[in-house]
C-alpha cells in the first residue's frame, strides 16, 4: 500500500516540458510512480481540476536568526516553498566566540533591516562554530528543509575581531585561519559560501560591514577553499563599487565594474565551482544591468558558471504610518504624533492645520536608530518629485497586490492633477483621505492608518516589468532575491513563487508573458541544479516528495499585513496566499488551503559528501 496518492491532478513536472494529466504515489518521504494509479494508499489527495508541481526552492533568504524561534519559515511556507537557503549576503550568525554575539545582531539588524531585539530575545544561542550551529538549528523542529552557506561576515570577526569590525586587510596568516574554518564548515554539509561587496550595506550603527573591503587574496583564499570538494557554491551581492567615485563619469564607473568583475570572476576560477551574482537594474546605476549580463555571458564562453540572481518583481519597499520606512518621518509636525497608536496618529493628521504645518516645514536630517534605513529615507525626501513618479497606492485587484502598477496612477502625478505637490498627495493617501485633502474620509480610504504606499526603487525604471521578463528569461538567470525573513518592516517580497505564477503565467495585463511550465522550472528543477540537489526539483520515481498542489485558476497573493509576532514584539510583514491547496515535504502535508499543519519534517540538508 502507497503512503499517499495525489489523483487526477495535471503534473508539470519541473523540467520544463508540457503538462501531463497523472497520479502522484509516495511511499516512505519519496515518489515511487507517476501515472494512472490503481494501488491503494492510506492518504489520498483529490487534485482534480489542480497543478501538482514539486516544491519550490528559495536560493536566498534570510531566515539565519528566525530559525531558531520559528518552526515554520513563515511566510516562505505559505507560498509553496519546501527548502530555504540561509546565509546569504555574507551575513549570519556562525562562527562566533562567546560575548560576541552583539557584533553579528548588529549586523544582521543593520544589512537586513530585523529588529536587533527581536534578535536578541529569540536566536537560542549555543554555539561556535558554524557546524554547531546548523547542528542545533537540525535539532529543532521546522516544517520544511533548509541548507546553508558560510557567510563572510562572522566569519572574518571570528578570526579577526576587533581589525575586521575596523575593517583592516587580512594578514596571510588571517586568509589561512578563515580558509581552514571555511573547509571544515564546508565539509560537515555547509553547501558554499557567500560574501557582500555592497558599500550600501551598513551595521545598524552605520558601521562598513567587516567584509565588504575584503582584498583579492581574502576573496581568492576563501573561494579557493571550494576546489576540490563536492559541489558547492559561492554567492556574492556586489553594487560593482556604484556608490563610488566621480558622479557622472561613465568611464570611470565602467573601469571600476571591470575590475571588480574580474575580482568575482578570478574567484570562480579559484573555487572551480558555480558563482551567482545579485542582478538588478539599479537605479542609480541603471547601466550595470547590461554590463553584467554581457560579463556573464562572456564567463560562461570562457568556460565558468556564473549565474545571475533575479527577481520577478521590482526590489522596492513598502511605505506607511506602521512600516519602518516613512517619508514623513523626517518631518517635525509628524514626528510630534509618531508614539501615537496608528489610528490615533491617522485622525491627527487629517487636522487641516497639521496638514499645512508640515507641508511648509523643512525635513530633518535622520541620523541611525531613527529610521531602519536613514540614507534612505533622507535621499527620498530631498529627491521627493522624482521618487513620487515611482510611488503608488498599494491595493489590492481581484488577482491580489498590483505589482506592475501604471505609471499613471503613481503619486507624482496624482499630485498633477490635484495641482498639489507630490507631498502633500502622499499625506493626504497615508492620513486616509484619498484624493479630497479635506479631514472627511471617503468610503473605503484607511482612515484607520492602514494605507500602504508602493515603491519600486530597482528593476522599474521603465515603468514597468518588461526589463524584468528579460532578465527572467536570460539562459543564466536564477529566480531569487526574494529575501524572505530580512527587511521584514518594509519588504515582504517571499511570495515571489506566487506573483511569478499568477502574474507572469496568467495575469499580466500588458506586455510578454512566461510559460507555466517555464516559470515551474525557475522555481524548482533550475534552483536544485544550481544548489546540487539530486534528490529534489522534479516529478519522477526516485525523487523525495516535496510537493505542491496548486489551484491555478484561484491562486493569488493576499495583501502584506503588519504583524507583531516577532520575539520581543518585533513587527514584520507576512503574505498569505490562495490556492496552495497542500504544500508536502518528504510526503507529509505541512501546508493546506493555507493554514500550517502540525508535521515538522524539514531538515538541514546536507550538501553532497562525495564526488559521485
Amino acid at each position: 500500500m502507497l503512503d499517499l496518492v495525489i489523483r487526477g491532478g495535471t503534473v508539470v513536472d519541473g523540467s520544463g516540458t508540457p503538462d501531463v494529466p497523472a497520479d502522484v504515489g509516495v511511499r516512505a518521504g519519496l515518489i515511487v510512480e507517476v501515472g494512472k494509479i490503481s494501488e491503494a494508499a492510506k492518504q489520498t489527495i483529490d487534485a482534480a481540476g489542480a497543478l501538482v508541481t514539486p516544491g519550490f526552492i528559495d536560493i536566498h533568504t534570510h531566515y539565519d536568526g528566525q530559525a531558531s524561534w520559528d518552526e515554520t519559515f513563515s511566510p516562505s511556507i505559505y507560498h509553496g516553498v519546501t527548502t530555504v537557503v540561509m546565509g546569504n549576503c555574507g551575513v549570519g550568525f556562525a562562527p562566533v566566540k562567546k560575548g560576541e554575539e552583539q557584533r553579528l545582531i548588529n549586523l544582521m539588524e543593520g544589512v537586513e533591516e530585523i529588529p536587533g531585539a527581536a534578535l536578541a530575545e529569540g536566536v537560542r544561542w549555543g554555539w561556535e562554530s558554524f557546524g554547531d550551529y546548523a547542528r542545533a538549528l537540525d535539532a529543532m523542529p521546522h516544517s520544511i528543509d533548509f541548507m546553508t552557506l558560510v557567510p563572510h561576515d562572522p566569519l572574518r570577526l571570528y578570526v579577526m575581531g576587533d581589525r575586521a569590525a575596523r575593517c583592516e586587510v587580512a594578514s596571510t596568516e588571517d586568509c589561512a585561519r578563515m580558509a581552514a574554518l571555511l573547509r571544515t564548515a564546508l565539509a560537515e554539509g555547509a553547501a558554499g559560501f557567500s560574501t557582500g561587496r555592497s558599500d550600501n550595506h551598513r551595521t545598524s550603527k552605520g558601521e562598513e560591514t567587516p567584509a565588504h573591503v575584503a582584498g583579492r587574496d581574502e576573496l581568492l583564499a576563501l573561494a579557493g577553499t571550494l576546489r576540490g570538494l563536492p559541489y558547492r557554491v559561492l554567492h556574492a551581492v556586489n553594487d560593482f563599487d556604484c556608490a563610488q567615485g566621480t558622479a557622472g563619469d561613465a568611464a570611470a564607473e565602467r573601469a571600476r565594474f571591470d575590475a571588480e568583475y574580474a575580482l568575482m570572476e578570478d574567484c570562480a576560477r579559484a573555487a572551480g565551482r558555480p558563482l551567482a551574482l545579485t542582478w538588478l537594474e539599479r537605479i542609480n546605476a541603471p547601466q550595470q544591468r547590461q554590463w553584467l549580463m554581457h560579463s556573464a555571458e562572456a564567463s560562461a564562453a570562457r568556460g565558468l558558471d556564473v549565474r545571475l540572481q533575479t527577481a520577478c518583481r521590482a526590489i522596492g519597499v513598502m511605505n506607511g504610518l506602521d512600516t519602518s520606512f516613512n517619508v514623513l518621518m523626517a518631518y517635525p509636525a509628524y514626528r510630534e504624533i509618531m508614539h501615537l497608536p496608528v489610528p490615533e496618529r491617522a485622525a491627527q493628521m487629517r487636522d487641516p492645520a497639521r496638514r499645512a504645518r508640515l507641508l511648509a516645514e523643512a525635513p530633518l536630517r535622520l541620523a541611525n536608530g531613527d529610521s531602519a534605513m536613514p540614507p534612505l529615507v533622507d535621499v527620498v525626501i530631498s529627491r521627493l518629485g522624482e521618487a513620487a513618479m515611482l510611488m503608488f497606492p498599494f491595493e489590492e485587484g481581484s488577482a491580489g497586490p498590483d505589482y506592475e502598477p501604471s505609471m499613471k496612477n503613481s503619486f507624482f502625478m496624482r499630485a498633477q492633477q490635484r495641482g498639489i505637490t507630490p507631498l502633500a498627495a502622499i499625506y493626504d493617501y497615508l492620513a486616509g483621505t484619498g484624493d479630497t485633502g479635506s479631514s472627511a474620509v471617503p468610503d473605503g480610504a484607511g482612515a484607520e492608518g492602514s494605507n500602504l504606499i508602493y515603491f519600486p526603487i530597482f528593476n522599474y525604471l521603465c515603468g514597468s516589468l518588461d526589463t524584468v521578463h528579460g532578465m527572467l528569461t536570460h539562459p543564466q538567470a536564477l529566480l531569487a532575491l526574494g529575501d524572505a525573513g530580512a527587511h521584514v518592516g518594509t519588504v515582504c517580497d517571499a511570495g515571489l513563487s506566487t506573483t511569478l505564477l499568477t502574474h507572469w503565467t496568467r495575469d499580466r495585463p500588458r506586455g510578454e508573458k512566461l510559460s507555466v511550465e517555464g516559470a515551474i522550472a525557475m522555481l524548482t528543477a533550475r534552483n536544485a541544479q544550481h544548489m546540487g540537489l539530486r534528490d529534489r526539483g522534479r516529478i519522477a520515481p526516485g525523487m523525495k516528495a516535496d510537493l505542491n498542489v496548486i489551484d491555478y485558476a484561484n491562486l493569488a497573493s493576499k495583501m502584506p499585513v503588519l504583524v507583531r509576532d516577532l520575539p520581543a514584539g518585533g513587527k514584520r510583514f507576512v503574505q498569505g496566499a490562495r490556492g496552495y491547496v497542500a504544500t508536502l515535504v518528504g510526503g507529509e502535508v505541512v501546508c493546506a488551503e493555507g493554514g500550517i499543519t502540525a508535521a515538522r519534517p524539514g531538515r538541514w540538508v546536507k550538501a553532497r559528501a562525495s564526488l559521485d
